[in-house]
């Protein structure tokens, strides 16, 4: 059974149960102010119990994805699970830029229906496994550390794809096209992505004093001293990588943390040979695929071991670029598993120091 977060109509579903009796119940005495929503306009964003802003023909469910991926499967549709919070650019971002679009709004609704989940919410959800969890812990399983972070489940609840993070129109446009087609069956994302999202860019890729030269050896069992990896998969037609170097690796906080580490740079798919930290010889492209590496710039990390322990793979500004070497050289992620929260946390240090945070 499903809500219209517009109107605050309910449509039944076949064989709902007492849960559902009752939460009818809840709904229709909360209808006063529902059907007084159904005054906005179209383009309206609805209200809370969002963290940010959803556009109106999100789905209103009960949140039992049991349910929704059957709903979804009935419609001949896909079930798009979003997580946002509150303060998060990246969310606004999506919602304002590529849901203002009316030719990414119609594909979605056209493929998908689109559930929202708020990262530090309450309401209960029914994930597949039929335990019932409130959206936070939720989340928490599911290792959500970016915002917004999609799921794209198919008709038998496998998430299809996965994105971690904000990708623009163009991007977004072809992670609609790769799930709806059903071409996860058939090819990696990492591969559509680089044949469907060709864009502007300088055709080429940038060199930093503080790149690891080739040949690559990154065994941790050679190097003396010991130090994390930060490993660079980009591409030359890729306006997101000449962004982080002209305006990330520009950035002070980032140039400082980035001596803490040795930073590493490859070529999305290139022929380049190189030793990965656990000691084996591949290609780049070979090292990629088995990283799942699929957006570029992705950055991921490795500890001392060897072991990855973290990666950021959607557009970021500075502010969270810096934000994501500082989690891993200062060893955060061992004791605070959320990045979310060490975000939150490392921002009002800085604030309390006087200092000033730019989140977009």
């Amino acid at each position: 059974m499903t809500r219209d977060s517009k109107a605050g109509t309910l449509s039944p579903e076949p064989g709902s149960g007492f849960r559902r009796f009752l939460l009818l119940i809840a709904l229709a005495l909360a209808a006063a102010p529902a059907v007084a929503a159904a005054a906005e306009p179209a383009e309206a964003f609805s209200p809370s119990p969002h963290a940010i802003d959803i556009p109106p023909w999100f789905k209103e469910t009960f949140l039992d994805f049991r349910e929704d991926i059957r709903e979804a499967a009935a419609e001949k549709k896909r079930l798009l699970v979003y997580f946002g919070q509150d303060g998060c650019p990246y969310c606004r971002e999506l919602m304002r830029v590529n849901f203002s679009q009316k030719d990414i709004v119609d594909k979605t609704r056209r493929h998908f229906n689109a559930v929202a989940i708020n990262l530090w919410g309450d309401r209960e959800v029914i994930w597949t496994d039929g335990k019932a969890r409130s959206e936070k812990a939720f989340a928490a399983f599911l290792k959500v550390q970016f915002t917004p972070t999609l799921l794209f489940l198919d008709e038998k609840g496998n998430v299809a794809l996965r994105v971690n993070g904000y990708y623009p129109p163009h991007k977004f446009h072809a992670a609609l096209d790769y799930v709806a087609g059903g071409h996860e069956r058939k090819i990696a994302f990492a591969e559509f992505l680089q044949r469907q999202a060709r864009e502007p860019a300088s055709g080429k890729l940038h060199d930093q004093p503080f790149f690891l030269k080739p040949p690559l050896d990154l065994d941790r069992s050679r190097q003396r001293p010991v130090r994390p990896i930060a490993m660079l998969f980009e591409q030359k037609q890729c306006a997101a990588c000449d962004e982080l170097h002209l305006k990330g690796f520009a950035d002070r906080a980032v140039r400082e943390l980035v001596g803490r580490f040795d930073v590493a740079r490859v070529e999305l798919f290139g022929s380049e040979r190189l030793v990965t930290p656990d000691g084996r010889s591949l290609t780049a492209a070979e090292w990629g695929r088995e990283l799942k590496v699929a957006y570029a710039p992705t950055l991921v990390f490795f500890d001392a071991a060897g072991r990855e322990v973290f990666r950021v793979e959607a557009y970021l500004k500075p502010f969270h670029v810096a934000s994501s070497f500082d989690y891993v050289a200062s060893g955060a992620y061992r004791t605070q598993p959320s990045f979310q929260r060490y975000i939150q946390g490392r921002a009002e240090k800085i604030r309390a120091a006087g200092g000033k945070v730019e989140v977009w």
